[in-house]
């Protein structure tokens, strides 16, 4: 083994670690691969650059784009209704009508367009039907995969082979080469699916129940009424004349108000923000009963009462330091409440000073810059840590004189004391943002009105405590309100009787191509935004329903909404969601279906006869698309996959520098050493399953990428046909039914179903070695060893 061949392996082997550990972003590591391909001499400057220009890189991204084209002018979504009119009311039938319609699809537009586009009408099936979605939507999902081993532009892994062919000077596989033995698979698939494989498909009726009115259902499938209870408003109440924003019931209790029922009659029904609380007011509310029990148990003193006036106290028995923001500070950005590094180090900052301003009550309006100077309260261990980490320049220690002269810290001082039950208080505390929502700081704990103790992380509150807190002193009358506010025993009207033909509840999930994803409700604003009520969450097979603010939205999970209709149809037209109810969808340019038709078999059809490259004739075609009105630009822009696109890009040279450096012939020959005294059949095997099983950690397209060349020259050294091994593993790859986070197409129905991650093992395991029979099956028919 000479030094290139270690210099590959072990980048390879590194690649394979952080896709299996998913510790950095999959482009991210392909982008890696390709500078350290370049930086270490394997590949030449020019050579590592040109994954960018590879016809199969432009390829893959064109269809992105052509499949966006007949997805905005519903071509699809015609022929999908109309042929899903034949499913009938047996399940095994829905699931072939299903699995065949997206399957014939997805041949010629992408897996993940067809599932989106189907998600909404296979779900409003299963409304109509009251099957459970569980047992319809992974056949969808596997149904377009199926479908994408039918012709060459069905999946990108087709093309890969196709294009390494290619490269290896291989005359590259047709348009339709693939159709014989992917037809089989995708007939074959779906027999196995719609007679044995259903019977492996989870029910989940305990868990979401669908019936045929969903309007009334979704509520009892996300549980709602588990979380929902009435609230009242006193007569002199500090909350009286506030709007809802103002009284910071959301930000601060954790809880949305569903409805407002008036004292003197009538209802408002999904209250905006702007809605007035009046006195008997009795709201409607969804959120934790335990927490807003527990803090009405609190009680604000203030210095007059019970004699415990916070400036009495020693602040000298709390650790305080002045601290200038480094020039590189990672704080730089931050919101001073907010920051992750405040949690992480146990720091409580108090006040910003910029160009001689001090802001203390607005301290969560603010962002801290380079430079500012912060005034936190911190042990000194960790005031050290953050010069170390260069957070600051420095800690300077400030005595309690200076706090009260130049901070006026005292004027923000008030005392909190824990009545009742320690326990219920440290429950409520994460259910609830009293804290957040209010600026609130926990300085310290008074115990027997003497010690003053600077709390530590995970300290455990006792009854009797007092806690001083920093805050606006102002906003105490509007904390007390809150605290004060009345829990009504009556019962909790139907989470049902919120819904109007024009105020109701419907199912969104995250849009493949989302720039949401890992981004909070907080973050994007959505409330605002959107003008409408997260109720919910389904994450992983059950029902989140508080602090859902706070959690960052992931693909392949389901968010039940609540507002007005016309807010509902709107976020369907948005291109990070998809609406799971397809009355609400948005419009398709319709009028433009035949056009958009007509361009694709132009695209085709020179294809066909040997007259344009694939690539050039796609690139044409979306001019085309954009020309004719089928598609916008920005459109196509946003259609396009670029994560794929890096991916593929940047693994491309990895390709060809296991191939020039003699890594590929040394695993080629080591895969021709376990498994040749089996024959031709052992290697083929081999391959596939090693393909088969990295499917669970590695895209399909990246996968293509690395076997490409190992297969080829495994090829050449066993004497085997190429065309047949290279298909094979471009069949292995594509096929991604072993888990969610396999192919996206898998994770878009996972929320929408209550699939788990076991589920997925449950039907893909043995869809995968049926699969598997069918290729060694129908493969050396067509494509000889």
């Amino acid at each position: 083994m000479n030094i290139e061949i270690f210099l590959v392996f072990s980048i390879l082997a590194a690649a394979l670690v952080l896709f299996f550990t998913g510790w950095i972003r999959m482009d991210i590591v392909a982008i890696l691969v390709l500078g350290t391909l370049a930086v270490t001499g394997l590949v030449s400057a020019s050579d590592a650059l040109s994954g960018f220009s590879n016809p199969a890189v432009v390829t893959v991204w064109a269809m992105f784009v052509l499949s966006a084209a007949l997805y905005q002018t519903g071509v699809a979504k015609i022929i999908g209704r109309q042929v899903l009119r034949l499913a009938g009311g047996s399940e095994w039938r829905m699931i072939v009508v299903i699995m065949v319609t997206t399957g014939t699809m997805s041949a010629i537009m992408n897996n993940i367009g067809v599932a989106a586009l189907m998600l909404p009408v296979v779900m409003d099936i299963s409304r109509s039907t009251g099957r459970p979605p569980s047992r319809l939507l992974m056949p969808l999902a596997y149904g377009s995969l199926l479908g994408g081993l039918t012709t060459l532009i069905g999946t990108p892994p087709n093309l890969l082979v196709s294009f390494a062919l290619q490269d290896a000077g291989l005359e590259p596989f047709g348009l339709f080469d693939f159709t014989p033995v992917g037809l089989g698979v995708m007939l074959g698939g779906i027999a196995f699916v719609a007679f044995i494989g259903r019977h492996l498909l989870p029910s989940h009726v305990s868990d979401r129940k669908q019936k045929k009115d969903i309007e009334k259902e979704l509520s009892s499938s996300y549980h709602l009424e588990d979380r929902t209870f009435m609230m009242g408003i006193k007569p002199g109440s500090s909350l009286e004349g506030k709007t809802l924003a103002e009284s910071r019931l959301r930000p601060a209790l954790g809880i949305n108000v569903l409805s407002v029922k008036r004292d003197g009659g009538g209802t408002i029904l999904d209250p905006g923000p702007d809605t007035l609380i009046r006195t008997n007011d009795k709201l409607f509310v969804q959120g934790r009963y335990e927490a807003i029990k527990a803090i009405r148990q609190w009680k604000i003193l203030l210095p007059e009462q019970k004699g415990i006036d916070p400036r009495r106290f020693n602040l000298s028995d709390l650790t305080f330091f002045e601290a200038p923001v480094a020039e590189k500070s990672q704080l730089a950005g931050k919101n001073p409440r907010l920051s992750k590094h405040s949690r992480e180090f146990n720091i409580n900052i108090l006040a910003l000073v910029r160009d001689d301003e001090i802001f203390v009550d607005d301290l969560k309006k603010q962002e801290i810059k380079p430079n500012d100077l912060l005034l936190f309260q911190a042990n000194s261990q960790n005031a050290e840590i953050l010069v170390k980490e260069g957070l600051i320049t420095e800690a300077k220690p400030i005595s309690q004189h200076d706090l009260m002269e130049k901070y006026k810290l005292h004027e923000t001082l008030f005392v909190m004391e824990i009545t009742e039950d320690s326990e219920l208080f440290e429950k409520a505390s994460p259910d609830t943002q009293l804290g957040e929502a209010f600026g609130l700081t926990v300085l310290g704990i008074i115990r027997d009105r003497e010690e003053l103790i600077s709390p530590k992380p995970g300290e455990k509150f006792s009854t009797g405590d007092h806690l001083l807190v920093q805050g606006n002193i102002k906003d105490l009358p509007l904390l007390q309100g809150l605290i004060s506010i009345d829990l009504l025993e009556e019962q909790a009207p139907t989470a049902g009787s919120l819904e109007t033909p024009d105020v109701l509840m419907a199912e969104v999930v995250l849009a493949p191509r989302s720039l949401l994803a890992g981004k909070t409700l907080r973050e994007i604003n959505f409330r605002k935004k959107y003008g409408l009520t997260v109720l919910a969450l389904w994450r992983e097979g059950r029902a989140y329903r508080t602090n859902l603010h706070n959690m960052p939205l992931r693909f392949g999970e389901a968010l039940l909404l609540y507002g007005k209709r016309e807010k509902l149809e709107l976020i369907g037209s948005e291109p990070d969601f998809i609406l799971l109810t397809e009355s609400m969808q948005q419009s398709f340019r319709t009028h433009k279906a035949l056009t958009a038709t007509l361009v694709m078999a132009a695209v085709l059809l020179p294809v066909l006869m040997g007259l344009i490259p694939l690539a050039i004739s796609a690139v044409i075609g979306i001019a085309l698309m954009v020309l004719t009105g089928c598609l916008k630009m920005e459109e196509a822009y946003r259609a396009i996959e670029w994560r794929s696109v890096f991916l593929i890009a940047g693994l491309l040279p990895l390709g060809a520098a296991m191939q020039d450096s003699g890594a590929a012939a040394l695993m080629a020959e080591t895969v021709v050493n376990i498994f040749g005294n089996f024959g031709p059949w052992g290697i083929f095997i081999g391959l596939y399953l090693l393909t088969l099983i990295s499917t669970l950690a590695i895209p399909p397209a990246a996968l293509v990428v690395i076997m490409s060349p190992i297969v080829l020259q495994a090829a050449e050294n066993f004497g085997l046909s190429p065309y047949s091994l290279m298909m094979g593993i471009s069949i292995a790859a594509a096929g991604s039914f072993l888990s969610p986070v396999s192919h996206p197409a898998n994770l878009l129905v996972m929320g929408p179903a209550g699939y788990k991650f076991t589920d997925y093992i449950k039907l893909g395991l043995p869809l995968s070695l049926v699969v598997m029979v069918i290729v060694l099956i129908l493969l050396p028919i067509f494509w000889p060893f």
